[in-house]
Parts: C-alpha cells; sequence; structure tokens
C-alpha cells in the first residue's frame, strides 16, 4: 500500500469541520443549561418570595378581603417554581447571548463584529428595559382599571397560575417591543430600506404599533397605548441611530470604482504564481 493510500477520502475531510461545529454547538449549548440550571437553584429557595413580589402590583389594587386564590389542588406549588425558572433564564439571558455570540463570531468578518456586538448589548438591555417598563408602569395602571371596572356584586380573585401567564405574556410583549431601534438599524444596515423611506411610512408605522399593543396586551385601551407609544417612540429613535449605519453613495460608488475585474491575461499570470507557490511548497 502506498502511502497516498493512507490519505483520509475527500469525505472525511469535508465532514471533520462540521462535526467540529456540532461538537462546540454542543458544548455551549451544555453550558446554557448549566447556567440557567445554577442560577435557577439558587433562586429556587425563594420562589414563594418571588412570586409575592410579582404579585404586589395586582394585590395593592385588589378590594378589603379579596386575594390570588389556587385553583389546581398542585399550583401553590409549581406556579413559585415555574417563576423561578423563567427567571434564571432572564437573569442568565446575558450569558446566553454571550455563548451565541462566541459561537457566530468567529464567522463574522471584522466590520461585522464592530457592528453586531454593540447591537447584541444594546438588545439586552432594551428588553430587560421593556421589562423594567412594564412592571413599574404599565402593571399598576392596568391592574388599577381593570379592578375598578368589576361590576357590582363581583368579587375579584384571580387565580396564581392564570395571573403568572398574563404578568409574563405582558413582559414579553413589552420586552420585544423595546427592541423596535435594534430591528430598525439591522435593516437599515443590511440595505434592506433606507431611514427616509422608513420616514416615509411613519403613518403605517403608527397604525401598526396600535395594531401590535392591540394583539399582544389585553383588551383594554390603557395597556394597548402604554405599548403602542412606546413602540412608536422607540421607531423614531431606531430611524435616527440608522443614519449612522446606513450605506453611503459615495462609498459604494469608491468601492465600485476600485473594483476590476482581471482580463485573461491577468488570470492566467495568477493561475501560474500560484502553480509555482504550490510546487515550491513541501
Amino acid at each position: 500500500m502506498t502511502p497516498a493510500d493512507n490519505s483520509p477520502a475527500p469525505e472525511e475531510e469535508d465532514e471533520q469541520p462540521f462535526v467540529s461545529h456540532l461538537i462546540e454547538l454542543r458544548d455551549r449549548l451544555l453550558r446554557i443549561v448549566v447556567a440557567v440550571v445554577l442560577v435557577f437553584l439558587c433562586l429556587a429557595p425563594f420562589a414563594n418570595w418571588m412570586f409575592t413580589w410579582l404579585a404586589g402590583p395586582l394585590t395593592a389594587h385588589l378590594p378589603a378581603g379579596s386575594s390570588l386564590v389556587a385553583i389546581d389542588v398542585a399550583s401553590p406549588f409549581f406556579t413559585p417554581f415555574k417563576l423561578a425558572m423563567v427567571a434564571a433564564i432572564f437573569i442568565a439571558m446575558p450569558y446566553i447571548l454571550y455563548q451565541v455570540w462566541a459561537f457566530v463570531a468567529p464567522g463574522l468578518y471584522l466590520h461585522e463584529r464592530r457592528r453586531v456586538f454593540p447591537l447584541l448589548v444594546s438588545s439586552t438591555a432594551l428588553f430587560y428595559i421593556g421589562a423594567a417598563f412594564a412592571y413599574y408602569v404599565v402593571f399598576p395602571l392596568v391592574f388599577g382599571f381593570l379592578t375598578q371596572t368589576a361590576p357590582e356584586g363581583v368579587e375579584v380573585m384571580t387565580d396564581i397560575s392564570r395571573y403568572l401567564d398574563f404578568v409574563l405574556t405582558l413582559f414579553f410583549a413589552f420586552g420585544v417591543a423595546f427592541e423596535v431601534p435594534v430591528a430598525v438599524v439591522l435593516l437599515v444596515w443590511t440595505g434592506v430600506v433606507t431611514p427616509q423611506s422608513l420616514r416615509d411610512k411613519r403613518p403605517y408605522v403608527i397604525v401598526a404599533a396600535f395594531v401590535i399593543g392591540m394583539l399582544l396586551t389585553p383588551p383594554d385601551i390603557i395597556s394597548q397605548t402604554l405599548l403602542a407609544v412606546p413602540m412608536w417612540l422607540l421607531f423614531e429613535i431606531g430611524v435616527f441611530m440608522a443614519d449612522r449605519f446606513a450605506p453611503r453613495e459615495e462609498d459604494e460608488a469608491s468601492a465600485g470604482e476600485d473594483y476590476r475585474p482581471m482580463d485573461e491575461a491577468e488570470m492566467e499570470r495568477e493561475l501560474d504564481r500560484m502553480d509555482e507557490e504550490e510546487h515550491r511548497t513541501p
């Protein structure tokens, strides 16, 4: 058998990088799972206290003698632990995004890294700000409105599991809504739209913001408005910031002038040079 027979098959050479990427992806997913589990174990002893704190905006507006109730038998046990798990993911989100960034970054160009990393950090911060806005601004107004509109003779006593699902939906809705500037910057950066075209579509964006607010929030005008108005304002901020990321016409023109495809003679010389370098290489 000649030495050439010991060389790996082309299929094995092509498969090895793909397998290594899968192994790296597996390792980073395991790190994410371990991080979330560790945070959850730290939060689990305080699960009941966390739910009491989360229910504060509602219990502050309940009539005297009313309280939250647990309809299902296992709700008093599982509902606080569900909150602890969601909070663990919420707290570990910067580490999760870091693992995603570390996996994707090697495949990006340097100028793409310089742009994507600030967007990654800002998107995380905006999600947290949106959740904080929902808890400290939206919840008191929404629960104050809903508890006061109960018909006479109806005692407001909300189930704890349904309340948790309700507030988690609002957290997610406001967190995603506050990502509007990042989405606008990405659209402009990729060349899908221009800042001027977005300004021209401002009336449609305002209508869309109220439609999204209607779909993602409870059926009351207060929460819909409190979601739609920040979305519109964040859209304006995104358009303002997108001017810095918009492709410049002069840059594109100069790039087009600098680039010239090689003719046949230049191509032949380049191929000959590559062949010579390959033969010189041991």
